[in-house]
């Protein structure tokens, strides 16, 4: 027999939208990968442009950015929440996935697993903001799937601010743009700062090295042709998107939605800057973008 409780629970509702947040512009690669993967569900994105950087705060307080975010995304009637960000996870997951009754998926998991799976010589590279790297999260991460792997951390910060500018330096139609951005990636004053980064790691003989920030993917062509081509290189988004994907499945909430919406929200008060630069990160227009006040009253979708 059924329970009241049973009785009581809320029908899956396929057509809600999928949450995605980071402290800006990086997570958009991770919605870039789960549109790719699920061109049917609609997408609510905030970037907390306003408090970006997150990697130099302490993680208490980047602890407590995810939770704001994740109750103004359940507001707006997230079906699933994707922290998009490094930091932000090795922060807040474990805090997010216990106080809401969505599923919260992060990024450093799906990067850690495609790690430990990829690597033949068990010696894996991490670089990452400050605070990823401090936290060891991605080392507990990928020693918990093989605790035979060896894990070399190093933090990478200026990573941030070159990804960031070379997207405002690359020139060219959306289209093209991430072609464009490989040319302006490399050049000598952003070779040598990969170099300070990345000599050690090759150094130490890894053969895989995961991109723990998600601003990273847009590096690499940099970052490649440090390393070299025998290192392979990990971005979690195709992971992250793939779990999105699964887990969507597994609880039969994936959208067949022929007209999808995409959302965009930003902290920060310049919503045409947002939306172009966005728009260049993504590789098409931002359909709208709007401010939202996260120490305001949150309201759920009109």
């Amino acid at each position: 027999m059924a329970t009241d409780e049973t009785l009581q629970s809320p029908q899956p509702n396929p057509d809600a939208p999928i949450g995605i947040f980071d402290s800006g512009y990086g997570g958009l690669t991770v919605l870039r990968e789960v549109t790719r993967a699920l061109p049917h569900e609609s997408i609510v994105y905030v970037g907390d442009t306003a408090r970006c950087p997150y990697g130099p705060r302490d993680l208490a307080e980047v602890d407590g950015f995810v939770q704001q975010i994740c109750r103004f995304l359940i507001a707006q009637g997230a079906k699933l929440i994707v922290i998009a960000c490094n930091t932000a996870t090795a922060a807040g997951l474990a805090h997010a996935q216990q106080t809401f009754d969505v599923p919260v998926i992060g990024v450093v998991e799906p990067g850690s697993r495609a790690a430990a799976y990829t690597t033949r010589n068990r010696r894996v590279g991490v670089i990452g903001t400050n605070a990823t790297i401090t936290s060891n999260a991605y080392s507990e991460a990928i020693r918990a799937i093989d605790a035979g792997i060896t894990v070399f951390s190093v933090a990478a910060p200026r990573f941030v601010e070159i990804a960031e500018m070379g997207v405002r330096m690359a020139e060219g139609p959306l289209e093209s743009f991430m072609a464009e951005a490989s040319k302006v990636y490399v050049r000598p004053e952003f070779e040598e700062i990969a170099r300070e980064y990345l000599e050690p790691l090759r150094r130490c003989g890894i053969d895989t090295l995961v991109l723990g920030c998600t601003h990273y993917p847009l590096l690499k062509a940099l970052v490649g042709s440090t390393v070299g081509r025998e290192v392979t290189l990990i971005s979690s988004a195709k992971e992250t998107a793939r779990d999105v994907a699964e887990t969507l499945g597994r609880r039969g909430e994936a959208s067949a939605a022929d007209d999808p919406s995409h959302r965009f929200f930003t902290t920060g008060n310049d919503l045409a800057e947002f939306a172009r630069f966005g728009g260049r990160v993504l590789g098409r227009q931002m359909e709208s973008v709007a401010h939202v006040d996260l120490d305001g009253p949150f309201r759920g979708p009109s």
